[in-house]
């Protein structure tokens, strides 16, 4: 398996990918959004390729964190892997990857809504416990950040997602 960042000519790959994992068009049309916003990152969307072929995708955004001050940090979205490649470390190893990015490229932190039982591995926890507030009414366990090595105790406040995930 390798592990890179997207090119131009995997767009299409990736939009395949993430409408066969999520069942529908709404994360592919959010990577779309993010792509053309500056929010996008392009050396943090990466792909998984198996035989020359896109199997997963990770995608690490700059969202918004509004405190003492508005701080860019990491949004984690989406995630996916085709479901044939499901439940082989495909996924574990793009965050891996991508992480290790984010924090080579210094930036402070990394947030998720997702999976409780998957995403503390790599070292996540819950936003609460960094008093950072999630826009959404979920439970405290599913909001999550990871502090990367830039990480500094003025990073709290309530996340502002961009515009572009209005349709998720």
């Amino acid at each position: 398996m390798n592990i890179r960042s997207e090119t131009l000519l995997d767009y299409p790959a990736i939009a395949e990918v993430n409408t066969l994992a999520f069942g529908q068009e709404n994360e592919a049309k959010l990577v779309e959004e993010i792509r053309r916003s500056d929010h996008y990152i392009g050396e943090l969307s990466m792909v998984a390729e198996v035989e020359g072929v896109v199997v997963g995708h990770i995608l690490f955004s700059y969202i918004d964190l509004v405190g003492a001050e508005t701080l860019q940090v990491l949004g984690l979205a989406p995630i996916a892997v085709c479901p044939q490649f499901q439940r082989q470390g495909i996924g574990s190893k793009l965050v891996q990857a991508g992480l290790e990015r984010a924090n080579v490229r210094g930036e402070a932190m990394v947030i998720v809504l997702g999976h409780p039982q998957f995403y503390p591995r790599f070292g996540f926890k819950p936003s609460v416990d960094y008093e950072i507030e999630s826009p959404f009414p979920v439970p405290e366990d599913v909001f999550m950040v990871k502090p990367l090595q830039n990480y500094q105790e003025k990073y709290k406040g309530k996340v502002v997602y961009p515009p572009a995930f209005d349709g998720v």
